[in-house]
C-alpha cells in the first residue's frame, strides 16, 4: 500500500463478491489509489473480476493491494445477512455498509465510482451524495466493467470470498461447490446436509428461497425419500 501524495486526488471503487449465493459472506471492498496511478491498474491487467481466471485474479491481488492507496474490506457472513434482510432489503444493506467502508478510511476520496446495485443506478448513488457531498459520485450499472478502481475492488472482494467458501470447504470435509443456488455441488451439499443433521450449518443463508424450499421439502418427506432425489 503507498503513500497518500498530498498533491494528487483519491478517487475509489466500491464493489461486492458473494450478493447471490446461498453459502458463505457476501464481501465488499472499497479500493482507493491516487488518480495518476489509475492507468497502471488498466496497464497490468485489470477488469471485471468475472472475466479474469481464479488464477489470475490471484496474481493480480497482490499487485493491485500495493498500488493502492487505502482498502477498506467488510466481510457480512449468512447469519449476519440473514438478520439484517429482516429490516432491510439486500440492495439497502449493501448502500450502507458500502458507505460505511468509505467512512472508514482515513481519508476521503474525492472521487468514489460504485457498482450500483439498485435497478434505479442514480437512486442508489443518492445515499453516497449525501454522505460524502464534497466528493464526485458515479453510480453505475456494471461500473467494474468500465472503471480500473472498481474492477479492484472486485478482484479483492472475489479473491477473499473464495478464500473463504474454501477454507470452509477444507473445515466440513465436504465439496460445497460455489455456494451458488444453481450449483449442482452446491444443491446436493445442502440437501444432504440438511437430510443428515435436520439443520443447516451456520454458514448458509436461511433467508434464501434456496434453504427455505429445502427446508419445507424435507418437511413434507421421509429421510430416505429425501435422500434419494
Amino acid at each position: 500500500m503507498e503513500q497518500i501524495s498530498k498533491n494528487n486526488t483519491l478517487v475509489a471503487g466500491i464493489d461486492e463478491a458473494g450478493r447471490g449465493p446461498v453459502i458463505g459472506p457476501m464481501v465488499l471492498c472499497a479500493y482507493a489509489i491516487e488518480k495518476n496511478k489509475e492507468k497502471e491498474l488498466t496497464q497490468m491487467g485489470v477488469k471485471d473480476s468475472k472475466l479474469l481466471s481464479p488464477k489470475r485474479r490471484e496474481s493480480l491481488y497482490p499487485k493491485i493491494e500495493k498500488l493502492s492507496a487505502q482498502i477498506t474490506v467488510k466481510h457480512l457472513s449468512a447469519a449476519e445477512i440473514d438478520e439484517m434482510r429482516k429490516r432491510f432489503t439486500l440492495n439497502v444493506i449493501e448502500q450502507k455498509l458500502m458507505i460505511k467502508l468509505i467512512k472508514d478510511m482515513k481519508t476521503t476520496p474525492s472521487e468514489i465510482y460504485i457498482d450500483a446495485a439498485d435497478v434505479n443506478a442514480e437512486r442508489y448513488g443518492e445515499a453516497f451524495k449525501r454522505a460524502f457531498p464534497k466528493s464526485k459520485i458515479v453510480s453505475k450499472h456494471q461500473a467494474d466493467k468500465f472503471y480500473p478502481v472498481v474492477s479492484a475492488a472486485s478482484v479483492i472482494a472475489k479473491v477473499q470470498r473464495d478464500q473463504v467458501i474454501e477454507k470452509l470447504a477444507k473445515k466440513i470435509g465436504e465439496d460445497i461447490g460455489s455456494g451458488y443456488p444453481a450449483d449442482p455441488k452446491t444443491k446436493k451439499f445442502l440437501r444432504t446436509y440438511y437430510a443428515k443433521n435436520k439443520k443447516f450449518p451456520p454458514f448458509v443463508r436461511e433467508s434464501w428461497d434456496t434453504a427455505k424450499k429445502l427446508k419445507k421439502e424435507f418437511s413434507h418427506n421421509k429421510i430416505s425419500d429425501f435422500m434419494g432425489k
